[in-house]
């Protein structure tokens, strides 16, 4: 039997928390939840759980996500690690914060309730516990990075989209206003969407047509420029 070199290190709770990332075709939103435990019982976290001996932290983060939205195989990403010694008022907790993107209108409503979450625009949120205000800035700058270089926006979006829901989409990541003919001259360029026959008429008579990323050609295009020369961030105003 080897001997436990460790037995004298201190041990600490390891926490998983995630930032959950939703877009209503109009505002960038985070999904919260009500707290029902002290410390901070009745304020609003974000949705988080412990390590278990027989999992990895992508396992962990995995079915924290999915026990509260019912979503399996969804964007999920490791952002940064969080130690303060005081961060936890309970006992010196290390969190490591994952942000995911998911379709706002597939998560499973039942469960939402069933943890009292709800969701927030992203330019307006309530006042957070612990140190989960920091966790969701580094989560934005993470994902404003990734939506500049890589095709995570539409991760946010329905498989089929209206070219203004998707520069809704970017505007909100961004936080800025984009011009529109820029946008659309920029996003077309890139070859990456596939137009359809089919319109959206909610909001006009005259409709406009409904448009689908095509993943193929993004990786054929990513092939040929050995992953780069492809740029997602539309030029502002």
């Amino acid at each position: 039997m080897l001997p436990n070199q460790y037995e004298n290190i201190d041990r600490f709770p390891v926490a998983l928390d995630t930032i959950i990332f939703g877009f209503d075709r109009q505002n960038l939103k985070l999904l919260l939840i009500k707290r029902d435990f002290e410390p901070e019982k009745g304020n609003w976290s974000l949705m988080g759980g412990f390590l278990e001996a027989d999992e990895s932290l992508d396992e962990a983060a995995s079915r924290i996500l999915t026990k509260l939205t019912g979503l399996k195989n969804i964007y999920l990403e490791q952002l940064y690690g969080f130690g303060e010694i005081d961060r936890d008022p309970v006992e010196r907790t290390i969190s490591i914060a994952y942000y995911s993107l998911i379709n706002i209108h597939d998560h499973n409503k039942e469960l939402v309730e069933k943890y009292s979450a709800r969701w927030f625009p992203i330019d307006d949120l309530p006042d957070l516990i612990f140190d989960h205000h920091k966790m969701v800035e580094a989560a934005k700058g993470r994902l404003r990075h990734k939506a500049a270089t890589q095709p995570v926006g539409f991760e946010l979006l329905p498989e089929k989209f209206t070219l203004p829901e998707l520069q809704q989409l970017y505007e909100s990541i961004y936080e800025t206003d984009l011009d529109k003919r820029n946008f659309r001259r920029r996003i077309l360029s890139m070859n990456v969407l596939e137009k359809t026959d089919e319109k959206q008429k909610k909001f006009s008579k005259k409709g406009a047509y409904l448009y689908r990323f095509d993943s193929k050609k993004f990786e054929k295009q990513k092939a040929e420029e050995n992953g780069a020369g492809l740029s997602f961030k539309p030029p502002k105003v």
